[in-house]
């Protein structure tokens, strides 16, 4: 799927978070399109979270190209649950007036 589908499918579910899984190294480009995609359409808030096989030397220009979190291989899956659910929270509660 590419970054475009990917966003009208989000929009449509009305998601707060997007999880992308990256194995072949397509994350510093495709993630970066998501994100500006994302923002065209007036949707920068939602969460976008990264794993895979992520080289740690791509997680400063995913976080600066906005990502919210980053699993890489050995990620302890119920402390990655609790981190999205807090992220997802803290979310909430900024965009609640």
């Amino acid at each position: 799927r590419d970054p475009g589908e990917v966003v009208e499918d989000a929009l449509a579910a009305r998601v707060d978070a997007i999880g992308i899984s990256s194995l072949a190294a397509g994350h510093l480009t495709l993630v970066p399109q998501l994100m500006e995609q994302l923002k065209a359409r007036g949707r920068g808030d939602v969460l976008v979270l990264v794993g895979g096989v992520i080289p740690a030397q791509d997680y400063e220009a995913l976080r600066a190209a906005g990502v919210a979190a980053i699993f890489g291989p050995g990620t302890n899956i119920p402390d990655a649950a609790r981190s999205v659910l807090g992220l997802i929270r803290a979310r909430r509660r900024r965009n609640t007036p």
